[in-house]
């Protein structure tokens, strides 16, 4: 069951030290010289990119800043946060080299305002999260939706185990058909495409992976 946009603020101390964890992991993968996943955006957000709604767009656990950078390449007014210090530093020296406006933020996403309304909110790859985070993260990215608004949302299915060639290694992170239908079953999905391809996106994703697209609206 999902829980309410409320319960993303997560109390307990172990789960929070988990988190934490997860975050000092992710400074350290990102201080290595380059960007982990390239700069170029995610193949899916070039591929999606007629969909998106205009105006503003939030990218969420936006790493490095490839897809928060494209997004605002295309016009639209971008917001772009990450719990990791380092990635953000490397996500606004991008934009700036594109020479491109984002509003980047250092937040963790259990720590996220999803009050705040946008056109559109695109998470790529986003499955650090065990299934009750996620939960929290899939309502508050509904409830961040305006009337209208577009989700877009990519990840990985659990025959990415398999593979090996990026991804958490948890199959409960993992996305499939039934779960983002029930997840989001107050939107309007417009596309939900599961599929095998090969991905060339830095060292971090790379190889033939087991993907699922989703795009949805949020009912005006």
């Amino acid at each position: 069951m999902m829980q309410s946009a409320a319960g993303i603020h997560w109390c307990a101390a172990q789960e929070r030290e988990g988190t934490g964890m997860m975050d000092r992991m992710w400074d350290t993968r990102y201080a290595a010289e380059g960007y982990l996943f390239g700069t170029a955006p995610a193949a899916f957000l070039t591929r999606a990119a007629g969909d998106l709604a205009p105006g503003s767009a939030l990218a969420v656990a936006d790493g490095e800043g490839r897809n928060s950078v494209f997004l605002a390449e295309r016009g639209l007014k971008v917001t772009a946060f990450d719990a990791s210090p380092v990635a953000v530093a490397k996500a606004q020296a991008l934009a700036m080299d594109r020479g491109v406006a984002v509003d980047h933020r250092m937040a963790a996403v259990e720590d996220w305002d999803w009050s705040i309304p946008h056109d559109n909110v695109v998470a790529i790859f986003i499955q650090f999260a065990p299934p009750p985070l996620r939960d929290a993260i899939f309502a508050g990215m509904t409830r961040a939706l305006k009337p209208g608004g577009i989700l877009m949302l990519h990840g990985y299915r659990p025959a990415q185990l398999a593979y090996g060639t990026g991804g958490p290694r948890q199959s409960d992170n993992l996305y499939t058909k039934d779960l983002l239908q029930d997840a989001f079953a107050d939107l309007e999905i417009l596309r939900l495409d599961a599929y095998d391809a090969e991905v060339s996106e830095g060292s971090g994703h790379a190889g033939m992976s087991a993907l699922i697209d989703l795009i949805a609206r949020k009912p005006a």
